[in-house]
């Protein structure tokens, strides 16, 4: 049977968001990461957005009014989790406060998906899911790429060893962001920079398909605000397979992804982490197409934190604790070998 035969369609690698069972979600934070989760919630998804939770309240009525109208304004984040309305807070605030704003809604025994970077570094991811572990609750990095049907398509393929044995993955995520001292991206404050914010996919992809490297370096240069404009990291797993990933906030280039195997490779040619498809060339000439683009795709990750919390788990199989762990731990290192220390650390 070919590959082809067994994935009629790319869509079909992943479980239907909108068969998930449907949970109430607060959303901490009201930026445009969070509307666009919001979005993907109330239109894919049984799910809705219960409450929302912003300092300021104009900001918070603007949103809810555009992605949750019925939804209620929290003035404080305490109020937003303290909702018995919420099953499951969504923290989508910058990286610096994603330990506390995680362990508050621990705290008051909510589930929590928390956005990409989990934390600024491996010691508070720590702090998070030990406090989770204690309470029972369920946690999840938001990393969404783990739960779209073009990645479980391609994990599927893989699987089957259609491209043989995979020996190498590049990844490709740069954005030209203009330059503003103040802004989140380069503010380290904020725990700005390339890395924690748009690097981290590249990276967790290489991992998902290949484990914890045995080696990270890291070269490239920072902002006069201190953070990481610009990185290539070079991963290298045993004796058997290397990553390459490349991130930028100062230089535009398609967003991709390509699999080296020793019977063919996968090409994604741009938007590699939001749904999308795929390319396969084989060895012997061979080469195929399959599409899988979709709206958004934040729907998929919803759906998963729903599925589970249903399910009883406290972490999800595709997003584990210990993935985020290894994913940190990576992090950490290539951002110290670029020099970047946060405020704090």
């Amino acid at each position: 049977m070919t590959y082809g035969e067994l994935m009629i369609s790319v869509l079909d690698a992943a479980p239907d968001p909108m068969a998930a069972p449907a949970i109430g979600w607060g959303v901490l934070g009201a930026g445009r990461i969070a509307g666009s989760f919001s979005a993907a919630v109330g239109t894919y998804t049984r799910s809705r957005v219960v409450a929302v939770g912003s300092r300021d309240a104009g900001r918070g009525r603007e949103f809810a009014d555009k992605h949750a109208p019925d939804a209620p304004v929290h003035g404080s984040y305490e109020a937003l989790v303290d909702d018995p309305a919420v099953d499951a807070v969504y923290v989508a605030t910058p990286h610096s406060h994603h330990r506390d704003h995680a362990l508050l809604a621990i705290a008051a025994g909510k589930h929590v998906l928390v956005e990409k970077a989990f934390t600024r570094n491996a010691a508070e991811a720590v702090e998070v899911l030990d406090a989770a572990r204690r309470a029972g609750v369920f946690v999840m990095e938001a990393m969404k790429t783990r739960h779209l049907p073009h990645v479980a398509a391609i994990r599927a393929l893989v699987a089957r060893g259609e491209i043989g044995d995979v020996v190498s993955v590049t990844g490709n995520y740069q954005v030209a962001f203009p330059y503003d001292e103040t802004s989140r991206i380069f503010d380290p404050a904020l725990a700005g920079g390339a890395l924690l914010d748009i690097g981290v996919y590249p990276v967790a992809f290489a991992m998902d398909l290949l484990g914890v490297p045995d080696e990270v370096r890291a070269t490239g240069f920072l902002t006069s605000t201190g953070v990481d404009a610009q990185s290539a990291i070079a991963l290298r797993f045993g004796e058997r397979a290397v990553a390459s990933v490349t991130t930028s906030v100062q230089s535009p280039s398609p967003t991709s992804v390509t699999i080296g195997g020793t019977a063919g490779n996968i090409q994604i040619a741009d938007h590699a982490f939001a749904p999308t498809g795929f390319v396969v060339e084989w060895a012997d000439g061979g080469r195929k197409e399959f599409d899988g683009f979709v709206e958004d795709g934040k729907q998929y990750e919803a759906a998963e934190v729903a599925r589970c919390i249903a399910s009883g788990a406290v972490e999800s199989a595709r997003m584990t604790w210990q993935d985020t762990l290894d994913l940190m731990a990576v992090l950490d290192a290539a951002r110290g070998q670029l020099g970047v220390v946060y405020p704090g650390e």
